[in-house]
């Protein structure tokens, strides 16, 4: 005779518990960012560009986990907002190459300490050994 499996429980499925952590964390860093802020995506754009001095719009979107249409859409919502600008790759003109404008530099260092204050709210109910290892654990799953 074989064991019954246990009741479906959503409630206790990883794919809802991170899906509602991380709507929880958006509203949030929403909330911190205010109204003229960027949204977490644009937010990651803009983070990656400024740690480097140039980078290609497919490694853009590589380096902060999105799919070629998400990358292009953000990257055009924030050269429209004056805050990136894009030029065509000397040497392969397939490619494009992105940079932070003056703007998007000063801008973006406003908002890091917004950023943390979200990622510090967000991870309020743990200790600090929780926190550490909540994060230890998701950087395992990616």
């Amino acid at each position: 005779m074989s064991a019954r499996p246990e009741p479906y429980r959503l409630e206790a499925q990883i794919g809802h518990l991170l899906r509602r952590a991380h709507q929880r964390h958006v509203a949030i860093f929403l909330s911190e960012m205010g109204e003229e802020g960027p949204t977490p995506t644009q937010f990651a754009a803009l983070v990656k560009l400024a740690d480097s001095k140039e980078l290609s719009q497919n490694h853009l979107g590589r380096l902060t986990g999105m799919d070629p249409a998400t990358t292009k859409g953000v990257v055009s919502r924030l050269i429209e907002r004056g805050l990136v600008e894009r030029a065509a790759d000397p040497t392969d003109q397939r490619r494009v190459r992105l940079r932070l404008s003056g703007e998007g530099r000063c801008f973006v260092s406003g908002l890091l300490d917004r950023a943390r204050a979200a990622t510090a709210a967000t991870l309020a109910p743990l200790s600090p050994g929780e926190q550490r290892r909540l994060i230890s654990l998701l950087e395992k799953i990616i």
